[in-house]
């Protein structure tokens, strides 16, 4: 039995069939293999959160006058740290849409630890919030958005699931699991592709400029990669390799 492929023309190439052992798998770019589901092996012990979890009271949190804001970079791992002046409203410290400075949290997947808060720049999100289970290396839950409420939707859906990546705007939420160690899917590749683009130019419709929003909210919590990064346990200082105090 043969191994082959079945071209249109030799200039282009373009793969019409493909054959393994004589067996078409693939016809006109969409595989014929028939998939396996894989064993969900998971581990998410969190419970759902309360908008009041997320809340950033001055009388908690804030030291002075100013506060450390991370700096997303397009297409980038690294962070820059800025030091701004925050936006304050009654009494607790808000996202900035104006200035493109949002709220930012790490939620941990595994057990019921506070939340971790923080601001960062550059998502550009004018309304509504995404999160994601898969946030290295750690792979708690990362969220961003404009304000409380709609943050804690976007997490609570990954919780409900198990993990994925949600986006939420007004009466609108999106979810795509990945319960697979909240990592994965074990559905069709296609299906999850189809999701996937749903999912990431809902993203974009937000507001967001970046190319790939939740790729690079997913780095937002890589500890080893500097400048400025959110852990489960604060704001963390990858030159000085410590928690910012």
């Amino acid at each position: 039995a043969a191994d082959m492929i079945v071209v249109e023309e030799l200039n282009d190439f373009k793969v019409l069939e493909t054959y393994i052992n004589g067996e078409l798998v693939a016809e006109k770019g969409l595989s014929k293999v028939k998939g396996e589901k894989s064993k969900v092996i998971n581990n998410f012990n969190c419970d759902e959160k309360k908008v009041s979890d997320f809340r950033f009271e001055i009388l908690d949190f804030f030291p002075g006058e100013f506060i450390n804001v991370i700096e997303a970079l397009d297409g980038q791992l690294i962070t820059n740290k800025l030091i701004v002046t925050p936006k304050i409203d009654n009494a607790e410290i808000v996202s900035d849409t104006e200035n493109d400075i949002l709220k930012m949290v790490v939620v941990n997947r595994y057990n019921n630890s506070p939340v971790s808060k923080a601001f960062v720049k550059n998502f550009g999100l004018k309304h509504g919030a995404i999160a994601s289970s898969v946030a290295h290396d750690s792979h708690n839950i990362i969220a961003v958005g404009v304000d409380d409420e709609t943050i804690c939707r976007a997490v609570n859906l990954v919780i409900r699931e198990k993990g994925g990546v949600s986006c939420v705007e007004n009466n609108n939420d999106l979810i795509l699991s990945l319960p697979v160690a909240g990592l994965m899917s074990n559905e069709d590749g296609y299906k999850v592709a189809e999701l996937y683009t749903a999912i990431d130019k809902a993203a974009k419709d937000l507001g967001s400029k970046l190319s790939a929003p939740f790729m690079t909210l997913s780095f937002m919590a890589l500890l080893v990669i500097p400048h400025l990064k959110l852990s489960d346990k604060g704001l963390f200082d990858g030159d000085k390799f410590e928690l910012v105090k």
